[in-house]
């Protein structure tokens, strides 16, 4: 059984798809690394990238071709500057070359990106690239976008894909979980914490869940705060803006902290309560659609759900409770508090 963690679960990248995006960014960035460490990344050598099944067939509505060319280039999808990624993909046309490690490559998206019209066989979101070099030797590689943003590559070993699961509490079906849950008398989020700890120590955990959050609440801030249409053709209103903005009133705060400051200040009835929620996870949604930054949670579909749910809880629920303050927000999974957010109705 292998161990997937809190962060394979929550992983920060760039929309719309987890697995026609930031899937095939990710096998982009993997092949240009496995590349390099094989010495075929030489001064004009030709690049080329075949799309297979339904990375071909929705790839242009999902910014599959562009994710690609940002992970040829050796954008990270976590850190990339999203702002900037329109400047990176003109420069990728105009120069019709990509630049990794210092090594320029040939590369024109334009006929070196290929929309295939077939299925591989192990998986529907299939890659392959290929680095051809002036000798006319070719190195290739597939890769399988396989959802939430996880990758296979065809080339791995089974020693490489097996995982030995030395986690205390190893789980595979609910049962399994509510059984740990009940013998041991721990909640979910304290199985979930000695698990974890197995892997990273108790700060590093914190560190990252917090990282999570700032990522999730700007998503919100930003697309509560964004107005007109989203990219495409089908003219799309932006939704979350026009309520959030009905719902706030008079503006009193300069950041997104003073934002939920504010909200908490408006102590809403059900139906406004409902309405906020709702808006919560819209502006990710609308974040995610705009080649933006979010939490893939477990999708970037699913993206704007958890986040709505802990702003829910932080803004009407327990408005004392900080992130990274106080333990009924992250639970310590230690014991060391009864606080935790499983404990609170």
């Amino acid at each position: 059984m292998e161990f997937i963690s809190v962060f394979d679960v929550f992983k920060i990248g760039v929309g719309p798809s987890s697995s026609h995006t930031l899937g095939p960014w990710k096998a982009a960035l993997q092949f240009m690394k496995h590349a390099s460490e094989k010495g075929w990344l030489q001064n004009q050598s030709v690049l080329r990238v075949h799309l297979y099944g339904s990375l071909s067939l929705t790839g242009k509505g999902h910014a599959t071709d562009l994710a690609v060319m940002m992970g040829l280039m050796g954008f990270d999808p976590e850190t990339v500057a999203t702002e900037l990624i329109p400047d990176y993909i003109e420069e990728i046309k105009q120069q019709k070359s990509v630049k990794f490690n210092m090594h320029e490559l040939v590369f024109d998206p334009e006929k070196d990106i290929v929309f295939e019209k077939e299925f591989l066989t192990f998986h529907a979101n299939g890659l392959l690239f290929l680095i051809e070099n002036t000798q006319g030797e070719v190195f290739s590689e597939t890769f399988y976008s396989v959802g939430g943003g996880f990758i296979m590559w065809e080339g791995e070993s089974a020693a490489e894909m097996a995982h030995t699961n030395t986690h205390p509490y190893p789980v595979s079906h609910s049962r399994q979980l509510i059984q740990h849950c009940q013998k041991h008398q721990l909640n979910i989020s304290s199985v979930v914490m000695q698990n974890e700890l197995v892997d990273r120590k108790h700060h590093e955990i914190e560190e990252g869940l917090l990282k999570i959050w700032d990522v999730m609440l700007e998503c919100m801030y930003q697309g509560c705060h964004s107005w007109g249409y989203l990219p495409g053709s089908l003219q799309v209103k932006r939704r979350a803006g026009e309520v959030t903005d009905k719902m706030i009133g008079t503006k009193n705060y300069h950041d997104r902290h003073g934002w939920m400051e504010q909200i908490r200040q408006k102590k809403p009835g059900f139906q406004e309560t409902i309405k906020w929620v709702g808006s919560f996870g819209i502006a990710v949604n609308e974040i995610n659609a705009s080649f933006g930054r979010v939490v893939t949670a477990p999708t970037n579909g699913s993206a704007g759900v958890i986040p709505a749910v802990l702003m829910y809880y932080l803004c009407f629920v327990n408005q004392q409770a900080v992130p990274g303050r106080d333990r009924c927000f992250f639970c310590d999974g230690g014991g060391g508090s009864d606080r935790t957010v499983g404990r609170h109705t």
